[in-house]
C-alpha cells in the first residue's frame, strides 16, 4: 500500500525561507540557438575567400579618409539645414496665418511622402526644368553648373531632413504645458519672446533624443550620395573595389567607419540628454516661481 504524499509543514520561523528561482527551459533553449547560429554565421565568414587584413589596410587609407571627411561635411551642413527648414516649418504650423500653416503642411507632406533617392535624383536633374538660375540684374550662371553633386546631395538631405525635424520641433511645442503660455501672455509677453524663452528650452528635453536619432540616420543616409556621384564614403570604397575587385573587403571597411562614427555621435547625444535632464526640473521650477510671483498682488508679495 503506497503512502500518500505528506502536506508541506507551514515554516516555523526558524530559518531564512529559500527562494527558488523558476526554471524557464524555453529561454535556456532558445539561448542555446541563436549561439548555435551566431557559431555557424562567424564559421562562414571565416571559411570566405576574404581578406580581412585589407579590412584594416584600406581602414586608414587616404582615400577612405578623404570619403570619411566628406561624408561629415554633407551630414552636417545638412543637419543645419534641416534643422532651420524643420523650425521654421514647425513654428508655420503653429501660426494663425491660414497660408503659413498651409505651405508648412505641404512643405512636410511632400518631402515625407517621396523616396529620400528620388529626391537626390530630382535635384541632381533640376536643369532639365530650370536651364539657368539668376539674380535679376545681378548674377546669371547655368544650372548645370550650379547644381553640382556636393550642392544636389545637400539639398537632398537638407530639404528632406527638415521636413522631419518639423515635425519633432512640432511635438515638442506641443509638449509644453500650455498654462505657461497662459501665464506668459497674461504678464505682456510677445509670442516671438515667448517662444524664444519658454517654449523652446523646455522642449529642447523632448526633442533632442528624436533629433539625435534623425542625425544619425542622416549619417548613413547620406550613402545615398553615391548614386549621384558625390565623393562621400561608400563612393570612395566603390572607387577602390572598382580597381582591385575586392568588393567585400571594401564595403567592410565602409561598414567599420558607419559604426564608429555613429558610435561617437550616439555617446555625444548621451551626455547632451543628460544635461538636459539634470536642469530641466530646476529651470521649470524657478519659471513658475517667477510667474506667480508676477502675477500676484504687489501686497502678497
Amino acid at each position: 500500500m503506497t503512502e500518500s504524499p505528506k502536506a508541506p509543514r507551514p515554516h516555523d520561523g526558524s530559518g531564512p525561507l529559500k527562494v527558488v528561482p523558476v526554471r524557464r527551459y524555453g529561454t535556456w533553449a532558445l539561448g542555446v540557438v541563436v549561439l548555435v547560429l551566431l557559431a555557424l554565421l562567424v564559421r562562414a565568414f571565416a571559411g570566405a575567400d576574404i581578406e580581412y587584413a585589407l579590412v584594416a589596410k584600406y581602414f586608414t587609407a587616404s582615400p577612405i579618409l578623404w570619403g570619411v571627411w566628406h561624408t561629415l561635411e554633407l551630414t552636417l551642413l545638412a543637419m543645419c539645414l534641416g534643422l532651420a527648414l524643420g523650425v521654421t516649418a514647425a513654428v508655420m504650423r503653429q501660426s494663425g496665418n491660414p497660408v503659413l500653416r498651409a505651405v508648412a503642411n505641404g512643405y512636410t507632406w511632400l518631402f515625407r511622402g517621396t523616396p529620400l533617392l528620388v529626391q537626390l535624383l530630382i535635384w541632381f536633374n533640376l536643369a532639365i526644368v530650370f536651364k539657368t538660375v539668376e539674380i535679376p540684374g545681378l548674377w546669371s550662371a547655368s544650372m548645370n553648373s550650379v547644381m553640382t553633386p556636393f550642392v544636389a546631395a545637400l539639398l537632398g538631405l537638407g530639404v528632406n531632413e527638415g521636413a522631419y525635424i518639423a515635425e519633432i520641433v512640432r511635438g515638442g511645442i506641443l509638449s509644453v504645458d500650455n498654462g505657461q503660455r497662459e501665464a506668459a501672455a497674461a504678464i505682456g509677453m510677445s509670442q516671438g519672446k515667448l517662444m524664444k524663452r519658454i517654449v523652446l528650452p523646455q522642449a529642447l528635453r523632448v526633442i533632442v533624443p528624436p533629433l539625435g536619432n534623425e542625425f544619425i540616420a542622416l549619417l548613413k543616409y547620406s550613402s545615398l550620395a553615391f548614386t549621384i556621384s558625390y565623393s562621400e564614403l561608400l563612393h570612395s570604397a566603390n572607387k577602390i573595389y572598382t580597381a582591385n575587385f575586392k568588393v567585400i573587403e571594401l564595403l567592410f571597411t565602409a561598414s567599420l567607419w558607419y559604426i564608429v562614427l555613429t558610435t561617437v555621435f550616439t555617446l555625444l547625444q548621451q551626455i547632451v540628454e543628460r544635461r538636459l535632464g539634470r536642469g530641466h526640473n530646476t529651470q521649470t521650477k524657478g519659471f513658475g516661481r517667477r510667474l506667480a510671483t508676477n502675477l500676484m498682488p504687489p501686497s502678497w508679495r
